[in-house]
């Protein structure tokens, strides 16, 4: 954030309600940190609007409001923030909880005074998040969607195939025909749910040339490119791919001490599992239909490297060239197939 803010604003959001806690810094010196207890709806939103007036918050960079992403429960005052132009950080829950060291018990109005003086603290290097863009929200719903609907399809094939172990042939064709209908339905839901996601990325212009751009990397396909543009707001806050690989989970982070801690450079676990899953089906279409991708594969292995090791580092590659592609703003050019 650019400056030095004069007031900061901590918010702890659970579904039905959220706190918030205020702090006001005069010519350097920190006041006495104001808290509020509002309920997460839009007539809490109004309430707090007014909390805020009253207490004279300016609605501009010399105001800093920062709260946890907590998937759907801040979206209300994300809108909010978007609306009334107020900068505001959603920061990683994990990262913030971690900065607060040691912490002895907790309460949601506890965890706002702290995040506000994580605000205070942190002012310096917190980025604003990019405003709220409806579009985009109603493309990451459609793909959860899409996503659950697929673990239901998958979790009912697996049972209905254990089952065929133990069971005698006739109560196993009650048993498929039972289940036949809803399976049916959920494919057509998970169809459906695919025009809708492909119509959306069709009819807005800049989902479009992202995409557009991504897929012409080796081994992203429509839904990979999709779900990087959802994770990433459509690569919005000039994101690297250092930074997008890192949460992808593919970044190996070495794990040494002096001499008598030596382990080996391991990826984290800590990571988007559902973006890392795609990454490594991506590298595995690569290494069978890509030459520049399935000769390094074999000379790796030839050096002795693991197969996962070499795996991780194609996927490593497939990322930083996808967020090369977007910066650029140019399609993917193959140079080894060209100079070959």
């Amino acid at each position: 954030m650019d400056g030095q803010s004069n007031y900061f604003i901590g918010i702890d959001v659970s579904k039905p309600f959220f706190d918030a806690s205020l702090l006001i810094v005069t010519n350097h010196q920190k006041g006495v940190i104001e808290t509020e207890h509002f309920i997460n709806s839009p007539e809490g939103i109004k309430s707090f609007d007014k909390w805020l007036k009253s207490k004279k918050v300016p609605f501009d960079p010399a105001t800093l409001l920062v709260l946890e992403n907590t998937g759907i429960y801040h979206r209300l005052l994300w809108s909010y923030c978007t609306e009334k132009k107020l900068p505001v950080h959603i920061g990683n829950a994990a990262h913030i909880k971690w900065s607060f060291g040691i912490a002895r018990g907790k309460n949601d109005k506890i965890d706002s005074i702290r995040l506000c003086n994580y605000a205070f603290k942190e002012a310096d290097t917190l980025k604003s998040t990019p405003a709220l863009n409806p579009v985009l929200l109603y493309l990451k719903d459609l793909m959860t969607a899409r996503t659950k609907l697929l673990s239901q399809l998958n979790s009912t094939k697996v049972y209905i195939k254990e089952l065929k172990a133990v069971n005698s042939k006739d109560v196993q064709k009650i048993m498929e025909q039972a289940h036949r209908q809803a399976l049916e339905g959920i494919k057509a839901s998970i169809k459906q749910l695919e025009m809708r996601i492909t119509k959306l990325i069709e009819e807005n212009n800049d989902l479009k040339t992202n995409h557009e751009l991504l897929i012409t990397v080796p081994g992203i396909g429509h839904l990979t490119a999709i779900y990087m543009i959802c994770c990433t707001n459509n690569f919005a806050g000039n994101i690297s791919g250092k930074q997008l690989a890192c949460y992808a989970g593919v970044v190996p982070f070495e794990y040494t001490s002096g001499i008598s801690v030596k382990g080996r450079s391991r990826v984290h676990s800590m990571a988007n599992k559902d973006l890392k899953k795609m990454l490594h089906l991506c590298a595995l279409t690569t290494i069978r239909h890509y030459s520049e991708f399935k000769h390094y594969y074999e000379r790796k292995k030839m050096e002795g490297k693991h197969s996962m090791s070499i795996l991780n580092a194609i996927r490593n590659k497939i990322v930083l060239r996808a967020v090369a592609v977007i910066k650029k703003q140019r399609p993917y050019v193959d140079s080894f197939q060209k100079a070959t």
